[in-house]
């Protein structure tokens, strides 16, 4: 069943309350990779706080603003390889303060649109269309996929 655009704005609100409850973990576990050849929790916080602060800057901030969007297709790899050293500049408070302020500004500014406006279509930096509607249908999955490998993660800890 489609979600709608108000429970899939409370799912990716929801994800700031799961991301504090990682700051009770200790530092050497945030540290340490989820499973052999994966990323740290400190990487995937980082990578998803990088990607809502990429998509907050190019395109949400845009519409809000009435401005065109300079949203571009990225090389996910080239983008990831950065998210992870910032990673390491970075404490667990610097990068949980930094993921809740893009978080929020996401959820601020489209919080209270029309259905309408979420579906509407803008033109990104390389010409595709972009609506708020499908950057949330990706993204509520993506943060679900990084919260069970965190969950299962934190799992083997016990």
């Amino acid at each position: 069943m489609a979600k709608t655009s108000t429970e899939m704005i409370e799912e990716y609100d929801g994800f700031i309350s799961f991301v504090a409850s990682l700051c009770d973990l200790e530092d050497r576990y945030w540290d340490t990779p989820i499973a052999e050849g994966k990323w740290t929790v400190k990487d995937i916080v980082c990578h998803i706080m990088l990607w809502d602060k990429y998509f907050y800057e190019e395109a949400i901030e845009k519409i809000k603003l009435g401005e065109p969007l300079t949203l571009k297709h990225q090389d996910f790899n080239q983008f990831n390889a950065h998210a992870i050293q910032y990673a390491k500049s970075q404490t667990k408070q610097e990068l949980y303060d930094q993921f809740v302020e893009y978080r929020k500004k996401i959820i601020q500014s489209i919080s209270g649109l029309r259905d309408e406006e979420y579906l509407l279509n803008y033109v990104d930096g390389d010409g595709r269309k972009f609506s708020i509607y499908s950057y949330l249908r990706g993204f509520v999955p993506h943060d679900k996929h990084h919260k069970k490998q965190i969950q299962s993660f934190i799992k083997s800890l016990a």
